[in-house]
């Protein structure tokens, strides 16, 4: 019999489950613990079919290092694409391809970074299973964008930045968009939409959304914890930097 797919109403109808590796990393007694849908299938589907994140891979066995992403989470995100079908959208972590899976079911070209070789290879397998193999899924370090396959209508970060790469306002076409997550200077976990204009991103927040760091870009937790939550929050990309401001200064 063939099983029920896992979609939610506030995405494209696009299964989770084809994405879902059958191992992840749930939280038991303060740890983290090993959960095998060959052990506990009925436990690994409700997992799925729930609308929280599930941690995928785990650096060192103790900090998660990709997931897939909440639905709602996701749902706010894609929103605030804006998105037309046709729109050229770089994607930077491909994590397990579910949310590539849905921007494509959306009618958008989608080219996906992801710096672990391991993860992207297996995105390839599972976009290509779900019915997704025109997504590009490119292994390299998303900061530097996919320049090869430039310009883009919209960038969309998976990661939490601390400071929105250059190379992603250079591959976008003016008027674009780019959200992403962001964790620095004025906020621990703000939503932000910049826009493109004359070589120059700039924008505030529309929400909030908590995502691992781009690599290279993570704060230690002592400096997290000290970051304030500005949602007056302002950030403008140049080539010459990035610039916090507050609007209400």
């Amino acid at each position: 019999m063939t099983e029920k797919p896992i979609t939610f109403p506030s995405l494209p109808p696009v299964d989770r489950r084809v994405f879902i590796p059958d191992d992840i990393w749930v939280v038991e007694n303060k740890q983290w613990a090993r959960l095998s849908r060959r052990d506990d299938p009925a436990r690994w589907e409700r997992l799925v079919a729930s609308d929280d994140a599930i941690t995928t891979q785990l650096k060192r066995g103790i900090w998660p290092s990709s997931s897939s992403s909440a639905p709602a989470v996701m749902a706010d995100m894609i929103a605030a694409l804006r998105l037309k079908p046709g729109m050229r959208v770089l994607e930077i972590g491909t994590g397990t391809g579910w949310n590539a899976a849905c921007l494509a079911e959306l009618g958008a070209e989608v080219v996906s970074v992801e710096i672990d070789a391991v993860i992207a290879a297996r995105a390839r397998t599972n976009l290509q299973k779900a019915g997704y193999p025109e997504v590009v899924v490119i292994t390299g370090d998303g900061e530097h964008g996919a320049p090869d396959h430039a310009p883009f209508d919209r960038v969309l970060s998976t990661a939490a930045a601390r400071n929105v790469p250059y190379a992603w306002v250079e591959q976008c076409v003016e008027g674009g968009l780019i959200v992403t997550p962001y964790t620095g200077e004025g906020h621990k976990y703000a939503l932000l939409v910049l826009t493109v204009s004359a070589g120059v991103a700039a924008g505030g927040m529309e929400g909030t959304a908590f995502f691992m760091p781009l690599r290279g870009q993570g704060l230690s937790q002592a400096d997290q914890r000290a970051l304030e939550c500005r949602n007056d929050l302002w950030v403008k990309v140049s080539k010459s930097g990035q610039v916090i401001t507050y609007r209400s200064d």
